[in-house]
């Protein structure tokens, strides 16, 4: 495993680097730009198809600094070479921990108080050379693809969210115990946390400008998929614990064109520090799984994938507004469920049974997809 990119780098290449980037910090970023490039892609074809619109918006010009920007400016700047300035210091504390050296008080007040007010007061001066008395009103053409980083924007501070939220509901005793710990943390995120929770957000967004919520839900799907499987190649690559059940069955021969680790694995080095010590290991993170386990990342990646590719080719294909969002939620619970099978995971207990919290939302949204595709289906053909 390798808990950190260049962990990755100098065991391929005999380096000796210590980058602050951890792996599936990493990913999570490729996931965010690959699935930014299949919205962008769709946001522009559903334009070019008439489905869209470019809407006109009226923006001031030649406005003074506020003193609010000023604020604002001057609070960010002071954080910002604050904590450069203690990268700078130290940077080996902020490679081996950067979480924790983000939340210490590591840095310069004076460097970050100096710099603070440099910029601030060119933000000052650039405002004022560019003011017009009185301020101007103009209009601009706004196209749907311009509306691509905001949608960005908006899925990660909700999706990270819901996603902290529903993990804290998850592993309720460990946030009772560190309720500041747990909070802070980077790790410990559920996907269908961040689902929830950014889809609420996005519809609204989507609503405010003139973005149907069906449509929404169609020009996102691929590209929903497709960070997920990313995603969980960074957990695959970094050992976070969403790993399988013990696994002891001997290989299939069907399968044996797979490498031995992509049946079972016992992930040392794994970023969680999960199992028993590896003799001989020195380092933070010297810990494998006692037994082989299902490694269900890449079970999950692979099905991504192959959804991706399916939902990539019928999305020209299918014209009934909403349609693809349904097969998608049909896909996702199809594969969600499925994976839960043999994946590690907390369970409740209901009605005698127990369950994880993915068995629980699966079956819903797998339910919800199949309604609205009979829904839609109907729809269209009244009209």
């Amino acid at each position: 495993m390798y808990p950190k990119l260049s962990d990755l780098i100098n065991d391929w290449f005999g380096t000796n680097l210590n980058l602050p980037i951890q792996s599936y910090g990493f990913f999570l970023a490729l996931a965010f730009l690959f699935s930014g490039w299949a919205l962008y892609k769709e946001l522009e074809r559903k334009e070019k198809e008439g489905i869209l619109k470019a809407r006109t918006k009226k923006i001031q010009t030649g406005k003074p600094a506020t003193i609010s920007e000023l604020v604002t400016t001057f609070l960010i700047s002071l954080f910002v070479l604050f904590k450069l300035s203690g990268i700078f210091i130290n940077y080996d504390a902020f490679a081996n921990d950067p979480q924790d050296f983000i939340f210490s008080g590591e840095g310069s007040w004076l460097f970050g108080f100096l710099g603070a007010i440099i910029i601030t007061g060119w933000s000052y001066y650039d405002k004022k050379r560019k003011e017009i008395k009185p301020p101007k009103w103009k209009e601009i053409e706004v196209h749907p693809k311009d509306l691509l980083w905001q949608i960005i924007f908006i899925a990660i501070i909700f999706g990270l969210i819901g996603a902290k939220l529903f993990d804290q509901l998850e592993n309720f005793d460990d946030f009772l115990k560190d309720p500041i710990g747990t909070t802070l943390s980077f790790s410990g995120l559920t996907f269908y946390g961040g689902l929830i929770t950014g889809a609420i957000a996005l519809i609204y967004f989507g609503q405010k400008n003139g973005i149907p919520w069906k449509v929404l839900g169609d020009v996102t799907a691929p590209g929903l998929i497709l960070a997920y499987g990313i995603g969980r190649i960074g957990c695959q690559v970094a050992g976070d614990g969403d790993w399988g059940i013990v696994n002891h069955l001997q290989k299939p021969d069907w399968l044996s064109f797979l490498p031995d680790w992509a049946w079972a694995y016992n992930y040392p080095h794994n970023i969680i520090n999960h199992g028993i010590k590896i003799p001989d290991c020195s380092g933070p993170h010297c810990y494998q799984l006692a037994e082989a386990v299902f490694p269900t990342p890449v079970y999950e990646t692979t099905m991504a994938l192959i959804i991706f590719a399916i939902l990539w080719y019928l999305r020209k294909r299918i014209k009934i507004p909403g349609m693809l969002f349904a097969i998608y939620l049909m896909f996702n619970g199809t594969e969600r469920f499925l994976i839960e099978l043999i994946r590690v995971n907390n369970v409740y207990h209901i009605a005698g049974m127990a369950v994880t919290q993915a068995e629980i939302i699966s079956p819903i949204l797998f339910l919800s997809g199949l309604v609205m595709f009979v829904i839609f289906r109907k729809q269209s053909k009244r009209v």
